[in-house]
């Protein structure tokens, strides 16, 4: 497989589908949200959590306060404790969490309790959670999480008065079990929230886009070469403006096969006879039936219509090509109008015609060439059929809004016959003189400006004394550096 091949597949594998990108945009923030609010509902399980076993806390150390003794004040004052472990398995929540606490002085002197567990360094908040004396922080011992209440405690007694430090630590497992249920129950709705938005999603996607399956189906189903328009009574508002854009498209290549059939049928049927007869010439020739002077002439006149032929369906060809671009600039009539009339100019002395041209400004959107081969073709076309010797006149106005070219000479004009026809291709009233698509040609030049063209005998006392070719095109808006064309008549 070549690489031009691959890389169309290559992309149709790597684009995501409708469903796939409404999945990716909407379940993304989800699943981020999701996560983010799992992290925030962890902590403040865990803080909610600690407020309300901290309560426990606090009741454990207030407990261990009830069993102290003083004797001596103050500086001088001596605590006793006698605190058996069962006075804190009332306060364990399970077996899972253990407590440890330690009784000392304000000073760091052990009282009674855990030696190993850490001292009290910290200091009694200015506003505590409760009305006491404490403070809650967590700490480590022997190895293990712990959270640590500690309660300043006044004692006094009938034989002293003191104040006891009490440090009662807990283990963190049973807050951090029921902090993960909590958090795991959550995860587990949230989870089917998201499927349900998934296969929401997946749902609505596949019956919004049922229309676009059907519509590629169908077009898959036509038979080639059908390019019919496509029925946008069933299809949604969201897909008229595409459905109404792809049949533009149909139209444009219809009228663009068709045109190229009509051009390759044409092309096919009008060279097959000048080909023939030239073949037939170059036999006579070789067999010498004709002297070989008159044998070259015949195969050059021959030659001569061939490729004025050729020319003339490329350039009914260009044409077509031509109206398929963009806007065309701004082009000067007069100056291609001008330009033409000198080319032709030794036709027209041959003829000993008595010429007359007046152009006016006459700005035109269009292609020069386009202009350039609509008035060859008048002009050539004019040339040609006016008596030897007679007036030809040519006349290019302009009343602002529209262009108008007349060429009017002073031959027989036309019949009701051919004028039913006149601008079909392959339509000229004589074959020898010429191939029938000058007119052809300026008819599609003229449409394709969005003009007209009009071929009509000038009467004069009920007697055709002339033919008038006019041409109406729309003119452009003058350009800023835009100066008129001198007119005058030459002849």
């Amino acid at each position: 497989m070549s690489a031009s091949a691959a890389t169309p597949r290559q992309h149709r594998v790597r684009a995501l589908s409708l469903r796939g990108q409404l999945l990716l945009g909407i379940l993304l923030p989800v699943l981020l949200f999701i996560a983010f609010n799992t992290f925030s509902l962890y902590r403040q399980t865990l803080a909610s959590l600690h407020t309300a076993y901290d309560r426990t806390l606090l009741a454990s150390a207030k407990s261990i306060s009830e069993q102290l003794d003083v004797s001596g004040y103050d500086e001088a004052a001596t605590l006793y404790a006698t605190v058996p472990y069962s006075a804190l398995e009332a306060f364990e929540a399970d077996n899972q969490s253990h407590m440890f606490y330690r009784v000392s002085t304000l000073q760091g002197a052990l009282v009674s309790g855990y030696a190993d567990l850490p001292v009290w360094h910290g200091r009694i908040p200015q506003r505590p959670p409760y009305a006491a004396l404490v403070d809650f922080y967590d700490d480590h011992f022997q190895g293990r999480k712990v959270r640590v209440a500690v309660l300043l405690q006044p004692v006094a007694t009938a034989s002293g008065r003191g104040m006891a430090v009490v440090q009662v630590a807990e283990t963190l497992e049973v807050r951090e079990t029921l902090a993960l249920q909590i958090l795991w129950n959550t995860l587990v709705r949230q989870a089917l929230l998201v499927a349900v938005v998934a296969l929401t999603v997946v749902a609505v996607v596949q019956r919004a886009t049922r229309p676009v399956r059907q519509l590629s189906a169908a077009l898959q189903a036509r038979p080639e070469g059908d390019l019919s328009p496509i029925a946008t009574a069933s299809a949604p508002r969201e897909l008229q403006s595409l459905v109404d854009a792809t049949n533009q498209v149909m139209r444009r290549l219809q009228h663009l096969l068709q045109h190229q059939k009509r051009f390759v049928r044409d092309t096919a049927h009008q060279l097959r006879t000048p080909l023939a007869v030239l073949k037939t010439q170059v036999q006579s020739a070789l067999r010498g039936d004709a002297p070989p002077l008159q044998a070259l002439q015949e195969i050059e006149g021959t030659v001569d219509r061939a490729t004025q032929l050729a020319n003339q369906m490329l350039a009914l060809a260009k044409v077509e090509q031509l109206r398929q671009q963009a806007p065309p600039p701004v082009a000067r009539f007069e100056e291609v109008l001008r330009a033409v009339a000198l080319e032709l100019s030794p036709l027209i002395a041959h003829k000993d015609l008595d010429f007359g041209i007046h152009t006016d400004a006459a700005p035109v959107r269009a292609h020069e060439w386009m202009l350039r081969e609509l008035a060859r073709n008048l002009l050539h076309n004019a040339v040609r059929h006016a008596p030897q010797a007679s007036v030809l006149g040519v006349e290019l106005r302009s009343d602002g809004r529209h262009v108008v070219l007349t060429v009017a000479d002073q031959g027989l004009g036309i019949d009701s016959e051919l004028a039913a026809r006149l601008y079909q291709p392959f339509s000229a009233g004589d074959v020898r003189t010429g191939s029938g698509l000058g007119l052809a040609i300026c008819q599609e030049i003229v449409q394709a400006l969005g003009g007209s063209i009009a071929l009509t005998n000038r009467q004069h006392a009920r007697r055709t004394v002339g033919l008038d070719a006019v041409v109406v095109l729309p003119q452009a808006a003058p350009e800023p550096a835009a100066h008129a064309a001198p007119g005058g008549a030459a002849q």
